[in-house]
């Protein structure tokens, strides 16, 4: 249905009647027509958007008018007319009602003096007709629209009545029988003089004054219907993934693929690392050394800027993959400066600093809690690297019981330090791994049950990007799979010291303080035995300094105060996201675009952590998890 054809002499375009049959059975209509024209409709929906201009003149209002679930195109308003009139007879046959939105932009701005002392309101105009509901829309319109800011400029918006049909001397304008609204405003987004685009007015124009359209449709349908009592004005927003955004989705997801960030800045010689640390009088840097990379760091960056976003047709998806091709890059970079001063820089910009906040935290952590030294010790029970893969791989059977495509795989490697490591679909587990036998279920959890679960529900939505993870995501990623540790009576005071030594190491190192100091400053200072100490200061200076292994505890202060503002842990099963994301979850949910999580954590089916997720609920603090 995209292939292009000629307009005919008949304002009615030929093919009109097959794509009215089509909406008619509520079937989706996308077809492109002459000079540019679209009809794009991917579900019944009470509202038509419509720009009318010729050769792209007026590109923000165009890209306003299809992020929209019901748009079209026109070159003039002839057509426009017609295909309208057609339109929106079915629709308000199945619906009851129709409202047209028609986007476009004032002919100039009027720009400040250069040596204005202040910078005046933007002109947004609305002409609505003397219809109550019409009247209701343009209202809401109206006051979504006032709140937008634009280049410092605030927005002074004006209602003006829509005067009668067209007369002989006045400027021709789209005349409709439906209820219709007409915003234009002024072209803030382009340089006065020059039409150079600012891009990040651009967006942020396109997304706002979108949101102000679909405010103003819900208040047309609540003042016109009983039967669109939505949740969410973005309830409106589109139900279906044009090409552009699976090829951006495809795109993007091979190239954070095609890579291992943690593998590619984790070193291969970490226990020969510890004997020349030890030999060295714990006085001298270890030597470190790294996989050799395949990747090309250059062809994987132009691969990444070449993905093209600007079809996308759809703001909230828009920001979200502008968001994670930033933060892919950001990874590129570190890569590539590997073992350099650059790379802390790099990291620094990808995870944050160590907030003041947050290194109080851990240091209160420290200071409050003493080193068990019976669950350090030699005569503590322990299970090997072959033991933990065995469990695992029940684990994963019990998953895979849930749902076949739960394909999970388990490899133990020599290349990695004590530990266990989630790469993709894979769980990586050092052969040096020892862990306390009542850490092993705990760990797994963390591992299989949040790091691999949210992997495979990722995969299983239309979308990508949510199993490689929203940008962001790992904060929230670390926070939710230590709190499964606790759901799992698996949190200890020892763990919970670990991930403080990791805050206050992460700041030193950030602070400039070189492998063997911050190394002291975990053992003297604050208790860690010489082998623990070692395998935190490892974490943290691997790759060069990577102030990743500060996000544990953050996250982890971030998910119990979203539990205890009455946030739910369901969202996170969809996929890899942060809270932040979750309004546009919800969004892409209410839209059809997002299922339900194929699976759920197995861990919440005992008793005793749901009840432990009740208490949490009420409010705890993380030395309250220990406190059992």
């Amino acid at each position: 249905m995209t292939e292009r054809e000629a307009m005919p002499g008949d304002p009615a375009p030929a093919w009109l009647d097959e794509a009215m049959g089509r909406l008619t059975d509520g079937r989706a209509v996308r077809r492109d027509f002459g000079e540019g024209g679209r009809l794009h409709i991917d579900r019944l929906v009470p509202f038509l958007c419509v720009h009318i201009a010729a050769d792209n003149q007026q590109p923000v209002a165009r890209d306003i008018a299809q992020a929209n679930a019901a748009y079209l195109l026109a070159p003039d308003i002839d057509i426009a007319s017609a295909i309208i009139e057609r339109v929106g007879r079915v629709i308000e046959q199945r619906l009851g009602l129709f409202i047209v939105l028609e986007f476009g932009e004032l002919e100039s701005d009027d720009p400040p003096a250069k040596d204005a002392p202040f910078l005046p309101p933007f002109l947004i105009e609305v002409v609505a007709g003397a219809r109550a509901a019409e009247q209701v829309a343009a209202k809401a319109l109206i006051e979504t629209a006032a709140t937008i800011e634009g280049k410092f400029r605030t927005p002074h918006v004006t209602l003006v009545e829509r005067p009668p049909a067209t007369t002989a001397g006045q400027k021709a304008a789209l005349t409709l029988d439906y209820p219709h609204l007409t915003v234009r405003f002024a072209p803030i987004y382009c340089e006065p003089g020059t039409r150079r685009v600012y891009p990040q007015l651009r967006e942020r124009l396109v997304a706002s004054v979108f949101d102000a359209g679909l405010r103003a449709v819900a208040a047309f349908a609540r003042a016109t219907s009983d039967n669109f009592r939505l949740p969410t004005h973005r309830a409106f927003g589109r139900k279906a993934f044009v090409d552009a955004v699976v090829r951006a989705d495809r795109g993007i997801d091979e190239i954070a693929s095609g890579f291992d960030f943690l593998l590619a800045v984790t070193p291969i010689n970490a226990e020969t690392a510890w004997t020349e640390f030890a030999s060295g009088g714990f006085s001298k840097s270890p030597r470190l050394y790294y996989r050799p990379l395949t990747l090309q760091i250059e062809t994987a960056k132009r691969k990444l800027f070449s993905l093209n976003f600007e079809h996308l047709e759809d703001p909230l998806l828009y920001a979200l993959y502008r968001e994670k091709q930033q933060e892919v890059d950001l990874q590129l970079s570190m890569i590539s400066a590997r073992e350099t001063r650059k790379f802390v820089e790099f990291g620094r910009a990808l995870y944050g600093p160590v907030e003041a906040t947050l290194h109080d935290a851990a240091s209160d952590i420290l200071a409050r809690t003493a080193p068990d030294r019976d669950a350090s010790s030699s005569t503590a029970e322990t299970r090997d690297c072959g033991y933990i893969r065995d469990r695992a791989q029940a684990m994963i059977a019990a998953y895979r019981r849930q749902s076949a495509d739960f394909s999970a795989s388990v490899d133990i490697r020599d290349d990695l330090p004590a530990g266990l490591l989630v790469s993709r679909g894979q769980l990586l587990i050092a052969r040096s791994s020892a862990l306390n036998a009542d850490r092993v279920e705990a760990l797994l959890n963390h591992e299989i049950g949040v790091h691999l679960l949210t992997y495979f529900n990722g995969s299983a939505q239309g979308l990508r990007i949510l199993r490689s993870g929203l940008a962001g995501y790992e904060g929230m990623q670390e926070g939710l799979a230590v709190f499964a540790e606790y759901l799992s009576a698996g949190m200890t005071a020892d763990r919970l010291r670990v991930l403080a030594a990791r805050v206050v190491g992460c700041a030193a190192m950030l602070d400039g303080a070189p492998f063997p100091q911050t190394y002291r400053l975990l053992v003297d200072g604050h208790g860690f035995a010489a082998a623990e100490a070692f395998n935190i200061t490892l974490r943290i200076y691997r790759g060069g300094g990577l102030v990743k292994d500060a996000i544990y505890l953050r996250g982890l202060l971030q998910l119990l105060d979203h539990l205890a503002d009455g946030g739910s842990l369901e969202p996170f099963w969809l996929g890899k996201i942060a809270a932040s994301h979750f309004g546009a979850i919800e969004e892409l949910r209410l839209r059809g675009l997002l299922g339900a999580a194929a699976l759920r954590p197995i861990f919440l089916d005992e008793v005793t952590a749901r009840d432990r997720l009740r208490r949490a609920q009420g409010g705890l603090s993380p030395l309250d998890l220990i406190a059992e």
